[in-house]
């Protein structure tokens, strides 16, 4: 069976040499297809195409031939793989959630994309992803909110995860001094010293 993931990488032929009537034709596009899957790094596109059969609730075949109805249609794939990347970045966390700042050693220029970061982060560590918010994917590294009292095992599990061959290397980014009302450094203290199972307060940034 062909990986449909191949697909997503049919695009980027569209402004080189191939015209995109002939690339459809079925033997140049199976042609094209199977160079692609022999050549390329396809993990990104295999987990875009999850996460969105996912959240449409259709299998992966539904979504291959959905993505390939575009590319017949004449869509602009360039648009369509940065509205596909970069979505809307608010993210509403619920309300008595108390949230810390994360920095991960993963960016843009590792092919990082937003729905990739959350499906890895709601696979590896359990969090909601109604929970992870204020995502910020710079070039080298990515800033994230994620609930506080993340625990210790989780936290050093997701120091081993890699999206895209690059380590997530998580780790606290260090707060401002602001004073929280709710008891919320008060509690934090008392979490870490009865159960001694959460992350420590002072990290580095």
């Amino acid at each position: 069976m062909v990986d449909m993931t191949a697909f997503m990488s049919v695009a980027k032929h569209n402004d080189q040499e191939f015209m995109l009537d002939d690339l459809l034709e079925g033997k140049l596009l199976k042609n094209c297809l199977q160079q692609i899957l022999i050549k390329e790094n396809l993990a990104s596109q295999r987990c875009s195409i999850k996460t969105i059969a996912a959240e449409l609730s259709i299998d992966s075949l539904d979504c291959a031939s959905a993505l390939l109805y575009l590319l017949q249609s004449g869509k602009n794939t360039a648009l369509m793989k940065q509205e596909i990347n970069t979505p809307v970045l608010s993210v509403t966390s619920q309300p008595n959630i108390k949230m810390v700042r994360y920095r991960l050693d993963v960016g843009s220029k590792h092919q990082l994309s937003l729905d990739t970061l959350k499906q890895v982060l709601v696979e590896e560590s359990g969090v909601d992803k109604n929970n992870i918010g204020n995502v910020k994917i710079q070039d080298l590294y990515t800033l994230i909110d994620l609930p506080d009292e993340m625990p210790l095992d989780i936290f050093q599990h997701l120091k081993s995860v890699e999206i895209n061959q690059q380590k997530l290397d998580i780790r606290r980014v260090k707060a401002r001094n602001k004073k929280r009302g709710n008891g919320y450094h008060r509690r934090g203290r008392q979490a870490n010293s009865k159960s001694g199972n959460k992350i420590s307060n002072q990290v580095s940034s």
